[in-house]
């Protein structure tokens, strides 16, 4: 298929695209015979096609290939990637690709302009033709509104100029004030920044008694002694040392001492003891 299709000349795209058709349309034979090779040896491998860009253009042109379904910025991104490891560049055949990517683009942007229509004007009824062209009218009319008001402002500053100018120096420096500062001026200035800041507030920072340490060694002394407990007989009143009670024992049972039970939510916990297995004494030599 690519062998038969190396011959494929491309179409008018200007007239194809809905522009002007006056004037030679651009083929490949307009630029040299090293260009016109390259780009037909420029294939494309996309969702919805696969082959050389001169086709795809062709298929486009006869509505074989819906232009939706082509992604030109992907086309655009693989043409780069090819001179780039081609390492020549042919002016002409780069000039001819970007008037054929400019022509996609054109068709693109008419086809977000068209309004499906999908009824005859012969078959509206009057009331509907009449609230049809109503529309319309008032739309052209916003329009030339807009235009009106875009053209008086147009009419009243287009003959100004702007320039660049640079910030006057009496504004770049603050002046200095008119008489001499004394010398005790700069200590003055400076015993600010010299002077110890004051201690900041600790006041509401709670101090804690009991750390975390002196906290799993008491519960492993109660429970060495009794073998069971329950949390509220060995908490603490404040708070704080509570948590540090309640994290204590969270590492109890995390290091295999102890187990805890609760049970219903929001109940006591029980902490037992795990009784460790006693040493196997060494067989008589």
């Amino acid at each position: 298929m690519r062998a038969e299709t190396t011959a494929v000349a491309a179409p008018p795209v200007a007239a194809a695209a809905g522009g002007p058709a006056s004037g030679a349309p651009p083929s490949w034979g307009t630029g040299s015979d090293v260009g016109d090779q390259a780009h037909r040896s420029f294939d494309l491998d996309l969702d919805v096609f696969d082959g050389p860009f001169d086709l795809l253009v062709t298929l486009i042109l006869k509505d074989e290939i819906d232009i939706w379904e082509v992604r030109v910025s992907r086309i655009i991104a693989e043409y780069v990637l090819k001179l780039a490891d081609s390492g020549d560049f042919d002016l002409d055949a780069t000039s001819q690709f970007v008037v054929l990517i400019a022509a996609l683009l054109e068709m693109k942007s008419r086809l977000l302009l068209e309004e499906d229509v999908e009824e005859e004007l012969e078959d509206l009824d009057p009331d509907e033709a009449a609230e049809r062209l109503l529309e319309r009218l008032v739309r052209y009319s916003q329009f030339k509104n807009v235009a009106g008001a875009l053209r008086l402002r147009w009419d009243e500053h287009s003959a100004r100029l702007y320039r660049n100018v640079s910030v006057p120096p009496a504004l770049l420096r603050r002046p200095a004030p008119a008489g001499a500062l004394p010398a005790a001026a700069l200590p003055a200035a400076l015993a600010p920044l010299l002077r110890e800041p004051p201690l900041p507030d600790t006041s509401h920072l709670a101090d804690l008694a009991v750390s975390l340490v002196k906290e799993l060694r008491r519960l492993r002394l109660i429970l060495g002694d009794e073998g069971e407990f329950t949390f509220a007989d060995v908490a603490p009143d404040d708070r704080l040392e509570r948590a540090v009670t309640f994290f204590a024992l969270l590492e109890l049972h995390s290091g295999g001492e102890a187990v805890l039970r609760q049970k219903r939510h929001l109940g006591d916990i029980l902490v037992t003891r795990i009784a460790r297995p006693a040493p196997v004494a060494a067989a008589a030599s």
